[in-house]
């Protein structure tokens, strides 16, 4: 299992499709529209307005090709179930701190890209790349698994549970 696939459910892929639709059409003429604008006012060296429209811009096209790559790679609908007892990307995952079942986690094992695009998602997201992630993905349920959080403190935990989303 790679952890670089990307699975999306039906309905964010269609509205990352739908914001990359919008942002190559409309959202570039306004773009270079408000370019155009502020061009004409005059010096480009102390033109506040015209810096602030271009670095608009190239924000603009850095999502533009953000949401291509996922697009291009992405997998739509359920994720397929591999071995029984595994953790895959798509999976609703819980998860115990140091063993202790008093102190459980459980999230969605998937693309972030999701938060906020699919109303079916009521959990908090962690892709497989993230620290987390690249650490549980592939272990079976009840495996003790470790990970460095991104402050360096080592964290130890367990898979409880791994069930298709």
């Amino acid at each position: 299992m790679s952890t670089d696939e990307i699975w999306l459910t039906p309905d964010a892929h269609a509205k990352l499709r739908e914001e990359y639709e919008y942002l190559i059409g409309p959202g570039r003429e306004k773009a270079s529209a408000k370019i155009a604008f502020a061009r004409d006012e005059g010096d480009l060296s102390e033109n506040a307005g015209y810096h602030a429209a271009r670095e608009e811009q190239g924000q603009q096209e850095l999502r533009i090709r953000q949401l291509k790559q996922i697009l291009d790679v992405a997998k739509v609908g359920t994720a397929p179930v591999g071995a029984a007892n595994t953790v895959r990307p798509g999976m609703k995952v819980t998860i115990a701190f140091d063993g202790d079942l008093d102190d459980t986690d459980t999230f969605l094992l998937g693309s972030r890209e999701v938060l906020g695009l699919d109303d079916s998602v009521d959990l908090a997201v962690y892709s497989p790349q993230s620290p987390l992630g690249s650490a549980i993905i592939d272990a079976e349920i009840g495996a003790d698994v470790s990970y460095v959080a991104p402050n360096g403190k080592t964290i130890n935990v367990t898979v409880v549970s791994a069930e298709g989303f």
